[in-house]
């Protein structure tokens, strides 16, 4: 198949799937006769493997490293579960600072009436530095 038509059974843009090629998270594509990439059933694979490990928050470099442990299949799958594990644990992390980010703006909001002078604001004056 061509870049088209991997794109459109992946839901993958083709921008990005090119992307993924130079990143070399997908491998250089056989290119036919006239120069046109062309696709196979393992590229369909790698690349929805790819597109679900960036929906659960993996980055390129983490991706690389579960490729290669998928390409290696008789590797042990403690290595998997561990950088799975470091994820989730990074994860939790940003869930923590996003709780507290919610808390605080949620006081600010709540402490701001809404209706009168600038200069009276709480959250403007949270912004500036100037907490009560």
């Amino acid at each position: 198949m061509n870049i088209g038509q991997l794109a459109r059974q992946t839901g993958v843009p083709i921008d990005t799937i090119r992307f993924y090629e130079r990143e070399r998270v997908l491998p250089t594509p056989h290119r036919s006769a006239n120069g046109y990439r062309h696709y196979g059933p393992a590229d369909t694979q790698r690349l929805g493997f790819v597109r679900r490990a960036k929906e659960l928050g993996f980055a390129l470099d983490e991706i690389r490293g579960l490729l290669a442990l998928s390409d290696a299949r008789n590797a042990d799958m403690a290595s998997v579960r561990s950088a799975a594990q470091v994820k989730l644990e990074l994860i939790q992390q940003r869930i923590c600072e996003l709780e507290r980010v919610r808390d605080a703006l949620r006081g600010l909001v709540d402490s701001c009436p809404g209706h009168g002078e600038l200069g009276d604001c709480p959250i403007m004056s949270a912004l500036a530095g100037a907490v009560d």
